[in-house]
């Protein structure tokens, strides 16, 4: 990494950790008469993600420019604008609806991701020819990107209607808001994983000369997309709107994790080198 690189990113690092503790901070004393502290004390989480979003930014520039590409051919990369995603969705959106709970758990996600991005090498290389595609990289990362985001938030709400039902707690929102902002989520999610599907065949036609092959990142990514639409559909056609689609929420998130990791670890087309 180059110096300013290692800063931001440290930043971020560091930034996320105090975020989690200050929310975990505001979870311990919400039953508690509040003193000045704690109120300080939660007041400032959100600044701290921000804090942790702007370090992370400047990190990806700055490994964009000394790559002279964007962020996304390599797992350290695509790791880093993961995070990234999830952190823009997380806080547009947990800040809209006022509720630490959903900065909390964003943050929580966003640093074990940062954590695993310090594992793994750090390149900055060239683009091969088949990745040199002027528009069609960075519009296919960009959806894939902000598809994960939301994702994320869809099984960050997902998993609190679930626990919620469990446990009882004044901090976790109700189940009501949950159903709606991970079906809202996960309907742009939707629609930003179609975009990346669409764009992804176009682009293997190109570079490989078929619209589909089965490599192991697609077929995780159709797979993805299935269950979402599924989630969709028993909501348009069923009405469900209790534990089942809360469920369908955590096990696409898990079919998202598994077509982000899938690559590095089964190979295939879209594989990364390994460290």
């Amino acid at each position: 990494m180059g110096q300013i690189e290692t800063i931001t990113f440290v930043t971020a690092l560091v930034a996320l950790q105090l975020a989690l503790i200050l929310y975990v901070w505001g979870f311990i004393s919400v039953d508690v008469n509040k003193s000045s502290l704690d109120r300080a004390v939660s007041r400032y989480s959100l600044p701290a993600m921000l804090i942790a979003w702007l370090a992370l930014t400047v990190s990806l520039v700055m490994h964009a420019v000394r790559a002279g590409h964007i962020p996304a051919t390599d797992m350290y990369e695509f790791s880093m604008s993961f995070v990234w995603g999830i952190l823009s969705v997380v806080m547009v959106l947990g800040w809209r609806h006022r509720n630490n709970m959903i900065g909390a758990a964003g943050a929580l996600i966003t640093l074990a991701l940062l954590i695993y991005a310090f594992t793994l090498p750090v390149q900055h290389q060239p683009l091969s020819p088949l990745l040199n595609q002027t528009w069609l990289l960075p519009l296919h990362v960009s959806c894939a990107v902000i598809a994960y985001g939301l994702f994320t938030l869809g099984f960050v709400c997902g998993a609190l209607f679930l626990a919620g039902q469990r446990y009882k707690a004044s901090f976790v929102p109700s189940p009501v808001i949950l159903d709606r902002l991970g079906y809202r989520s996960s309907l742009m999610g939707f629609c930003f994983m179609t975009l990346v599907i669409v764009i992804g065949s176009i682009w293997a036609k190109i570079a490989w000369g078929s619209y589909w092959s089965w490599d192991p990142k697609e077929t995780a990514a159709l797979v993805t997309w299935l269950i979402y639409g599924f989630y969709l559909l028993t909501r348009w056609t069923l009405g469900w709107r209790d534990a089942r689609s809360a469920w369908f929420l955590v096990i696409g998130f898990l079919a998202v994790l598994v077509t982000f990791f899938g690559n590095f670890y089964f190979g295939g087309l879209h594989s990364y080198a390994a460290p």
